[in-house]
């Protein structure tokens, strides 16, 4: 377990990483849902997706996390560098940016509410670094739902982005933007 939160309302929040050998077939049972098209794994079979998460555990840079909720997956989370992403090709990267993506695939007794409630609890697992000053997203274009969700959570549009899978919308949350719409609690 790498992160452990309580939420509200919700329960214990944790972040294990993914071990690809262990939850390629969870994973590849979440990537190729239609209603996941966004992920752009919808095609892969469980070998490749075995293989690509596979890739990402042999990288410094890159890492993945399964969401779990009172001990029961619900989500993936990626965070990555964007200096050693595509992404990073594309818009001047800052010292202490972040990025990440994030797949939620909760069972039907968590899907009201848990974006919400799961969001800034994964920003402040970012934000545990100090040096870590701003989150990166870039969504596609055409995903309506992720891109109303970051305008509640506070991020900044910036430009629209080519990526070698996407047209993308590049998006920003500072630290300082976060840290005044969910303030540490008092104690």
């Amino acid at each position: 377990m790498t992160y452990r939160e309580q939420i509200p309302d919700l329960g214990e929040l944790t972040l294990a990483p993914v071990h690809p050998d262990k939850h390629a077939g969870l994973l590849h049972g979440w990537v190729t849902l239609p209603r996941n098209a966004f992920w752009g794994m919808g095609s892969h079979t469980l070998d490749q997706v075995r293989e690509i998460y596979t890739f990402l555990d042999g990288l410094d840079t890159h890492h993945a996390y399964l969401i779990v909720l009172n001990g029961e997956p619900v989500g993936l989370f990626q965070t990555y560098r964007p200096e050693a992403d595509p992404v990073g090709e594309r818009y001047p990267v800052q010292p202490g940016d972040i990025g990440m993506h994030l797949l939620l695939n909760p069972p039907r007794h968590y899907v009201r509410g848990i974006t919400t409630a799961i969001g800034p609890a994964l920003a402040r697992f970012l934000l545990r670094d100090p040096a870590t000053r701003r989150i990166v997203v870039e969504p596609d274009v055409r995903n309506d739902a992720a891109l109303h969700r970051l305008r509640i959570e506070g991020f900044t549009f910036a430009a629209e982005i080519d990526l070698p899978d996407k047209r993308a919308q590049l998006a920003f949350l500072t630290r300082t933007r976060f840290e005044a719409d969910h303030p540490a609690p008092a104690g």
